[in-house]
């Protein structure tokens, strides 16, 4: 295993971080202010992207940024997913980082899978404008109807009529359906319900604007509508769109998301070390800049083995994902699943326990706008969900691991 940086993620790495303390850091909380003041309410029609994002977003892409999860260097830049990672956390660094650099979920997961799997009609309608940050993308998998921790469960139907695909059903928490650049979502739903259990499931690109498909509503996660990117409901009513915009085609579904989730749950891991990290070095600078009965409260209360155990945390966290990543690269999604559902629980874990220390010692500001605390404190939360929950994943690494004593 090697998990030293090429030159090329050198390279990237260091613009990377000169991008960040010298454009985005200085007008973090500007930008959270502007996003309060336009987005601050539930109606996602109306919600809007700050100028200031859109303006970071031309800048990044003049200073070729744009784009890095890819791995073509025609297209984008040629990283693999190790070459990615140590990117992608320090994206993570800030909430609405990985948008200004194009690589933000769930579009970084539908490029994968309109690269990988797409058709070239599909890729230059959709993952071209993708690529060039003109618009977003969707991926509707969850539903509110059935325990979509067994992803087997899923009751949308996707049926052939003719020349066509007819969907019904319902979706929600699918994320980034409130943003107004919002134009496309990979669905995915029953097809075959009596071919073999993951056969049945069928993936198809849907424009959102396709008759019958109503975006019912966005939904709170803790509190919060995560404006201008959303995470909503949606019903498809006799939802009709050609056979063309099939992934692969019928029955494929399943074997499309075990190509896009690998990758992604790295992505997701490592911005989560990159909060986790943020988080750690707000937590040390509190406790040097503020006193309480006599001392600085980064020597009161145990507070410095909290740090050493932040420290610990993150470290074990980023070498099991790296070590994952490695994995993806050199044998493939198939042979790194007990990797990636290990990193998958003990990541977003990790970063609920580091924020929340670090929310600790700042007092009441922990929990206010002014810090980016409780957003990280809700990602950790909510990607405890997110992709599975931990039991799911848990439950995968328990039975591949008794299956070696077969």
């Amino acid at each position: 295993m090697n998990f030293q940086h090429s030159e090329i993620c050198q390279d990237y790495l260091t613009r990377v971080k000169a991008f960040m303390e010298q454009e985005i850091f200085p007008v973090e909380a500007e930008i959270f202010k502007q996003n309060h003041e336009l987005n601050g309410h539930g109606d996602w029609t109306k919600w809007q992207v700050p100028d200031a994002i859109k303006a970071l977003k031309l800048k990044a892409k003049e200073a070729d940024l744009n784009n890095l999860f890819l791995p073509d260097a025609k297209l984008a830049k040629g990283l693999s997913t190790l070459d990615y990672a140590p990117l992608a956390e320090e994206m993570g660094k800030c909430l609405f980082a990985p948008e200004i650099f194009n690589c933000n979920a769930p579009d970084t997961g539908n490029m994968e899978v309109l690269y990988h799997f797409g058709s070239d009609a599909q890729k230059e309608k959709w993952l071209t404008p993708l690529l060039a940050g003109e618009i977003r993308s969707v991926f509707g998998m969850t539903e509110p109807d059935v325990a979509s921790s067994d992803a087997t469960n899923m009751a949308l139907t996707i049926v052939e009529d003719g020349d066509d695909v007819v969907i019904n059903g319902r979706k929600w928490w699918t994320t980034g359906l409130g943003h107004p650049d919002a134009k496309i979502a990979i669905v995915m739903g029953l097809s075959e319900p009596d071919a073999p259990k993951h056969s049945r499931h069928s993936m198809v690109l849907v424009p959102l604007d396709t008759p019958g498909l109503k975006i019912e509503r966005m939904l709170t996660a803790c509190g919060d509508y995560d404006a201008p990117y959303g995470h909503g409901e949606m019903s498809f009513t006799d939802v009709r769109v050609p056979k063309e915009n099939l992934v692969m085609g019928i029955g494929k579904g399943f074997a499309i998301a075990q190509g896009r989730l690998g990758p992604g749950r790295i992505h997701h891991c490592m911005r989560s070390i990159g909060a986790a990290e943020r988080s750690l070095e707000l937590m040390i600078k509190r406790g040097h800049e503020r006193e309480a009965f006599g001392k600085p409260i980064i020597r009161l209360g145990g507070n410095l083995e909290r740090v050493a155990q932040a420290r610990m945390l993150i470290d074990q966290a980023r070498l099991l994902t790296l070590n994952a990543a490695w994995k993806i690269d050199t044998v493939g999604v198939k042979h790194a699943m007990t990797e990636i559902s290990a990193i998958k629980v003990v990541v977003p874990n990790m970063l609920q326990t580091v924020v929340d220390m670090a929310i600790q010692m700042h007092g009441g500001a922990g929990v206010s706008g002014d810090f980016p605390l409780y957003g990280f404190a809700t990602q950790a939360r909510c990607l405890r969900l997110a992709d599975g929950p931990d039991e799911v994943h848990m439950g995968m690494v328990s039975r591949l691991e008794l299956g070696k004593y077969k």
